[in-house]
């Protein structure tokens, strides 16, 4: 193949059957002929994009297999034409509701290629399961896990999240435990954010006293760190951990400033070194392909320290961290030299370690890694 393989292709599925109250993603609830209509423009949008070849393809929402399943392996198929793949260690993701998934799905995923399943846990306490708008049961998701290992799919994630109301040390423990018991091959763990317009908003404007503090938010942090460490998974990421040779290529894509492309309404790309992300409004997109033409999308290009800032914002959430020779080499500039001052100050402080030419986060870093990558991203 000639052509410059992408990073990575993200295809979002936007459609879910019904809404969580924490979620602020491009998201709508599912009506047949809003998703037909919607799955047929973002076939003309693959159909008029370049072929090229790519590492990975991951399949997000919203909740992509409330499409039934000839419609994800048709999808897949015309993916797979456009974006062929760079060598036989290909990611093909697919991000599942475990309640939505029916019988022979799984099997029809792993025909067409799919061979990592990215299942939406949050909690395998059914009491929080509830609590956070989710409608599956632990028996969902045991199902899930066994008809993927059955059929092949090589590599099994679970989303996890932490912070949840009224959730203590002992419950989420209960929920990393059952995740380790079954065996999956990765898992994300996220702390509980408070997105702007949506229902759990309301609710911490009420009672934010049901919510968790910092002190317990990191408490649980620390744990899902010690827990998932002990039972052989790697934490890969601030919020990822995998056993070993089951680190996403998706994940890892993104954090190294890889190109990807992101097709489907509010889907982000990196390209050429400009970012841009979709309109967020479903009837935006759909008409603007319908016409025949791209579907609009906010652009960015950042250069010089806002370029670089970033780059280390996202080296350093990755156990890898900043290597400063990699670094320079694609940036023209030495990271430990052009930060010298604030370097010194996190190192002082705790939260940075350096080794040689590396530039890593501590544990304690970690904990703090919103506030310590931040100020790479705000240094003029």
């Amino acid at each position: 193949m000639t052509e410059e393989a992408l990073g990575g292709v993200y295809v979002h599925l936007p459609f879910c059957p019904y809404i969580c109250p924490y979620c602020d993603f491009a998201k709508w609830p599912l009506r047949r002929s809003d998703a037909l209509r919607y799955l047929t423009a973002l076939h003309r949008e693959i159909a008029a994009t370049e072929r090229r070849p790519a590492e990975n393809i991951f399949l997000g929402g919203g909740t992509p297999n409330a499409y039934d399943a000839p419609a994800i392996v048709d999808l897949l198929v015309r993916l797979r034409e456009r974006f062929p793949a760079v060598d036989s260690a290909c990611e093909v993701t697919i991000e599942v509701n475990p309640d939505a998934v029916r019988p022979g799905d799984i099997e029809a995923y792993a025909r067409a290629g799919i061979n990592r399943l990215s299942i939406g846990v949050q909690s395998f306490r059914e009491v929080e399961s509830r609590a956070i708008g989710r409608r599956h049961t632990n028996a969902d998701v045991e199902r899930c896990v066994r008809d993927a290992r059955a059929v092949g799919i090589g590599s099994i994630s679970v989303d996890l999240i932490f912070a949840l109301p009224g959730q203590s040390e002992a419950d989420w423990i209960e929920s990393l435990d059952a995740a380790i018991a079954l065996g999956v091959d990765h898992c994300s763990t996220y702390g509980l954010t408070i997105e702007t317009g949506t229902p759990f908003e309301r609710l911490y404007a009420k009672a934010p006293e049901r919510f968790a503090d910092e002190d317990l938010e990191a408490r649980l942090y620390e744990i899902a760190m010690d827990r998932l460490g002990a039972a052989g998974f790697e934490q890969y990421e601030i919020s990822n951990f995998a056993r070993p040779g089951h680190a996403s290529r998706h994940n890892a894509n993104y954090w190294r400033n890889g190109s990807y492309l992101g097709l489907g309404v509010g889907a982000a790309s990196y390209l050429a070194g400009e970012r841009s992300t979709a309109t967020r409004s479903l009837a935006q997109y759909m008409e603007a392909i319908e016409r025949g033409e791209p579907a609009p999308r906010e652009r960015e290009r950042l250069v010089g320290l806002a370029r670089l800032g970033e780059a280390m914002m996202l080296a350093l959430r990755t156990a890898q961290g900043v290597d400063a020779s990699a670094f320079n080499q694609r940036y023209g500039i030495d990271p430990l030299a052009t930060y010298a001052s604030t370097i010194a100050g996190f190192i002082e402080a705790g939260v940075l370690e350096r080794s040689d030419e590396h530039l890593r986060l501590t544990r304690r870093g970690r904990l703090l890694a919103n506030t310590v990558c931040g100020a790479f991203v705000t240094i003029e």
